[in-house]
């Protein structure tokens, strides 16, 4: 007797098994998976939102839930114009990427080629901006002239101030201003040197002196 109940309990879970299965299936069979057909980006011109938009249609965009987000992120971080980025998928069938557009901050001569340099640290195309840009003069490591441009934008001077940046070999810069002056910085404590020299600017008295010399702590030379 017991056998023959156990074997009803058995018949009966496998009766309501097949009934779930059923019903899972079918719900499953109705679902329909939405391929992407809208790509939305802000944070670029036009142009450049088209040229992103259409490489990231090259991809397999099939499925919005199977996506591969590497893929997506691996284009993006490709672009030179992109410091910044957030992607989100919004169901149906919408990837929508803000970006942060990097800063253009210098032109450089990298092999005998002139790019514009981002505040991304990454180099891009000279034809992209018709902005007037200072001109890196030298060879610098990227992360060298990212450090002075740090320690510029804490200090008195102003970056839209200067007109040209001179690297020597010996680690150090020379600013030259809007004005033709010429700054001749230290290797350290740079941003005191140029506080002290951004006070020294403003006396009227020294407006004709085209060298200012500020390499000396706590000392500055000027010449004519």
């Amino acid at each position: 007797m017991k056998r023959q109940r156990k074997s009803k309990k058995i018949l009966i879970y496998f009766f309501f098994l097949i009934i779930v299965s059923s019903i899972n299936n079918l719900e499953f069979n109705s679902l329909k998976f939405h391929s992407v057909n809208d790509i939305r980006i802000s944070g670029l011109s036009n142009v450049n939102k088209e040229i992103l938009t259409q490489e990231i249609k090259s991809l397999n965009l099939e499925n919005i839930f199977f996506l591969n987000a590497n893929e997506v992120i691996e284009i993006i971080n490709k672009n030179t114009l992109i410091e910044g980025y957030k992607i989100f998928k919004k169901y149906p069938s919408t990837i929508q990427i803000e970006i942060q557009k990097t800063n253009l901050l210098a032109k450089i001569n990298k092999n005998g080629k002139i790019y514009l340099l981002g505040s991304n640290g990454k180099l891009s195309n000279n034809n992209l901006s018709n902005e007037d840009f200072p001109f890196i003069f030298g060879n610098p490591k990227i992360k060298e002239f990212l450090n002075l441009k740090n320690i510029i934008s804490e200090s008195k001077i102003s970056y839209d101030e200067i007109e040209n940046f001179f690297f020597y070999k010996s680690k150090r810069w020379d600013l030259e201003l809007k004005n033709n002056i010429l700054l001749k910085l230290p290797k350290t404590n740079v941003k005191v040197s140029l506080d002290n020299a951004h006070e020294f600017l403003k006396d009227k008295n020294f407006i004709d002196n085209k060298i200012i010399d500020i390499r000396i702590k706590d000392q500055i030379i000027v010449n004519d």
